[in-house]
């Protein structure tokens, strides 16, 4: 089916131990598309990614990518499926430069548009002039560009980005928006957390906002942005 979303998420429960997290998140993500998760520290968004991902496995409902269930599959196999992951907090390879970090993570999937260092290098230049440096040494700016880049050479179908911006410097923090704004308009379905309701109201499609591990409010960028009372409640704005 053309028309068949890219990422179903369908009444997911989550839990750490005996405390449950996520209490029937249900979304979806069409082709092309970039959809946010918003909501205040601790409301699931973190969790929700883990579960996707298989780093946390989810206790109930259904997560399909592309049609197929994932929930219960290792998070290696997940990746291979087409899923790449920015983790907040970057977790880039500090002992290796930022070319080893690229290259540690690159996936020949074929086909026209795949990612290469030069397309890296091309989305964030900065990468290029500090490809001799080690991961430690980058700023958390810099670090966030390389984070991004490793997983766009897994050449994913869909790009998760947890905490896109947080703690950055102004102007990279527009950097990181520009490249996403470009990504999209590349075709490339996009999941991104962040706090900056302004810049994801510019970018973003759609927005699901969590409270408690429920979402409580769906909406578009133009129905967001009006929606002031919905903005103070749930995110604090």
């Amino acid at each position: 089916m053309a028309d068949r979303n890219l990422l179903e998420i369908d009444n997911v429960e989550t839990c750490y131990g005996l405390s449950q997290v996520l209490f029937g998140i249900s979304f979806a993500i069409a082709p092309g598309e970039m959809v946010t998760l918003m909501g205040r520290n601790g409301m699931g968004k973190t969790t929700t990614v883990r579960s996707i991902m298989g780093l946390t496995a989810a206790r109930a409902g259904s997560i399909r990518f592309d049609g197929r269930e994932v929930r219960g599959l290792p998070s290696y196999r997940i990746a291979k499926l087409g899923l790449g992951l920015v983790p907040e907090g970057r977790q880039v390879f500090p002992t290796l430069t930022v070319r080893e970090n690229l290259v540690a993570t690159a996936v020949e999937r074929g086909g026209e548009g795949r990612w290469t260092i030069d397309r890296v290098h091309d989305l964030f230049p900065r990468l290029a002039e500090r490809g001799g440096s080690m991961g430690n040494q980058l700023s958390g700016g810099e670090q966030q560009m390389l984070a991004i880049g490793r997983a766009l050479m897994t050449n994913p179908r869909l790009l998760i980005l947890d905490e896109a911006t947080e703690g950055l410097a102004p102007l990279i923090r527009a950097e990181i928006w520009k490249s996403l704004e470009r990504l999209k308009s590349e075709g490339l379905s996009v999941l991104v957390i962040d706090k900056n309701v302004e810049a994801l109201t510019r970018v973003a499609d759609r927005h699901y906002i969590i409270e408690r591990g429920r979402v409580v409010w769906t909406g578009l960028s133009r129905e967001l942005a009006a929606a002031t009372d919905i903005q103070h409640r749930y995110l604090g704005i």
